[in-house]
């Protein structure tokens, strides 16, 4: 593996790192999907730096663009459950979407 591989590995883990820490000490709803959105990245830059020490470039690129386009469609759907809890509750704190319960 070359050196290159070990920057990228830091940066990600340094990426997925600060996700998992926004996830758990986050309780807004825009703060936590910003953290997964972090989180993301530092996988997408993962399968990148493997692709890109492994000579499978190509690959890896087509995973990332996969994923990608994943993520617009998650990115879609989390923001409108967001915006109905807020128009539901007049509050994007975690703690009330009990008052959701049906």
């Amino acid at each position: 593996m070359s050196n290159t591989w070990y920057l990228y590995l830091f940066f990600a883990a340094a990426l997925i790192g600060a996700g998992v820490l926004g996830l758990l000490g986050k309780r807004n709803l825009i703060k936590l999907f910003i953290a997964i959105e972090v989180l993301g990245k530092g996988i997408s830059l993962i399968l990148m730096g493997t692709g890109l020490a492994k000579a499978s470039l190509l690959t890896a690129q087509a995973l990332v663009i996969t994923y990608i386009v994943i993520e617009v469609s998650l990115v879609a759907t989390a923001l409108a459950l967001i915006i109905n809890v807020y128009r539901q509750t007049k509050s994007l704190d975690v703690r009330g979407l009990s008052k959701l319960k049906g």
